[in-house]
């Protein structure tokens, strides 16, 4: 398969990425983000990138993304210390647009996004930032036939991965030695980066019996990528 990617220098998409350039289910891979990927990544064959500083506007390389079968969607922002608004323009106006271009280049595309545990589908709860992701979920489900919500837990970083995000690398810190234990007395409450991007290649594949994942949806899919669902 031939997978685009969004947010692949993040915590969770340099895990995909990473995923994606060792499977052999995948042969090529377009990034597209603001910023290049990390030098260790660049150089690989299956690897190209297009560096645009606004995402928001995809006019003039729609035809450079024509002819792949998945997008996966890792771009996000912690909400924060964000107005509301602000949070929206990147995590439902910013993903709504790129899902508009590529279903548009693509009619079939499988589209994979990134959420969050505790996301608000009914887009009515007090929790901004859930109500969001939940009003970005409903339209892409919507917008795309074959699109697939990822619910992850916890997330663990791994292969040296650390979090753009301040906040988090200090919360990451603090927690980090106590995650295996976490891991053995809540095994559905933590994915890590691997497990997300194994189970987006093996969704993007064969699909998913649900459209929205929780965390062990995620570890299942990821422990049997082959399997046909």
């Amino acid at each position: 398969m031939n997978v685009i990617l969004f947010g692949a220098t993040g915590m969770i998409g340099q895990g995909v990425l990473r995923e994606c350039l060792q499977d052999p289910r995948v042969e090529r891979v377009l990034v597209v983000g603001r910023t290049a990927v990390d030098a260790a990544a660049a150089g690989h064959p299956k690897l190209r990138e297009i560096v645009r500083p606004d995402l928001t506007d995809l006019s003039g390389i729609e035809a450079e993304l024509a002819d792949y079968d998945a997008c996966f969607f890792c771009l996000g922002v912690s909400s924060v210390g964000m107005k509301e608004d602000a949070y929206r323009r990147v995590t439902y106006d910013l993903t709504l647009s790129v899902a508009r271009t590529l279903v548009a280049a693509d009619p079939g595309l499988t589209f994979v996004y990134v959420s969050g545990q505790g996301t608000d589908s009914s887009e009515a709860g007090r929790s901004m930032w859930a109500r969001v992701k939940g009003k970005t979920e409903n339209d892409l489900l919507e917008l795309v036939p074959d699109a697939y919500m990822f619910r992850p837990g916890f997330v663990q970083p791994m292969d040296g991965v650390v979090s753009k995000t301040r906040l988090y690398r200090i919360a990451y810190a603090i927690t980090g030695p106590l995650i295996p234990l976490f891991r053995r007395l809540a095994p559905n409450a933590v994915n890590d980066n691997r497990q997300i991007g194994r189970a987006m290649i093996a969704v993007a594949e064969s699909g998913s019996q649900t459209r929205v994942l929780s965390p062990r949806e995620i570890s299942a899919r990821a422990a049997a990528p082959s399997e046909k669902v």
